[in-house]
């Protein structure tokens, strides 16, 4: 007998996950019978599922969208932040502006320099690899493990300012890349961050950031 007939599920259980995910009932019965009747790890096997299904829809162009504010500590921090998807009907759901609002407040909390590891300059990872390679070598390492934790060090800079990269406030186990995949396989259509600007109060500068055009590489 497998696991999946073995567990029983109870329809509370999908009724919860499908709240929980907005995955179709079926897909959560599947998700839950996998994983053996634990929330958690079937809640996995959907976002698994779902990522699976935005890179699916990665291609598709993203002309409509909202922007969205978010006004933080007093008013001494603000964000902008402009969320594309496919179809202004989408754009108008409850789903896509809750994920607007979470994103806007994600990056007041974090302040983000990128979008994605895309806009991420030559420079930039050149500036930084000097620094990790000199905090490296005056360790006295081998230059073969000088280059892993160089590895290791560029993984931490993309995590602490490139937004997708970075871990949801709100749930650290999924990074904003995540939980848009998430929207994505829930609402059907392509979304995407195109740019924000965030403002501090009293700070010598403020932070614009913004996807590249297509055909344009950052990094060239």
């Amino acid at each position: 007998m497998t696991t999946e007939t073995a567990v029983k599920i109870d329809a509370k259980q999908v009724k919860e996950l499908r709240e929980k995910s907005g995955a179709p009932m079926g897909d959560c019965l599947k998700a839950l019978q996998e994983a053996a009747g634990d929330m958690e790890n079937a809640f996995v096997v959907l976002r698994k599922r779902g990522i699976a299904s935005a890179a699916k829809k990665a291609s598709r162009t993203t002309n409509e969208g909202a922007v969205g504010t978010y006004i933080h500590a007093g008013g001494k921090v603000g964000v902008l932040v402009e969320l594309n998807c496919e179809s202004d009907f989408v754009a108008r759901t409850d789903d896509f502006q809750e994920l607007l609002r979470d994103i806007a407040m994600h990056i007041a909390a974090t302040d983000p320099r990128f979008v994605s590891r895309d806009e991420v300059t030559e420079a930039d990872l050149e500036r930084e690899k000097d620094i990790y390679r000199s905090q490296a070598a005056a360790s006295g390492k081998p230059p073969a493990i000088v280059e892993k934790m160089l590895e290791g060090k560029l993984s931490k800079f993309y995590e602490e300012f490139c937004l997708l990269d970075q871990p949801f406030i709100k749930d650290q186990t999924q990074t904003i890349k995540q939980i848009i995949a998430t929207k994505v396989a829930k609402l059907g259509e392509n979304i995407t961050v195109r740019r924000f600007a965030r403002f501090k109060v009293g700070a010598a500068d403020w932070t614009i950031a913004q996807t590249s055009p297509a055909g344009e590489n950052p990094t060239a």
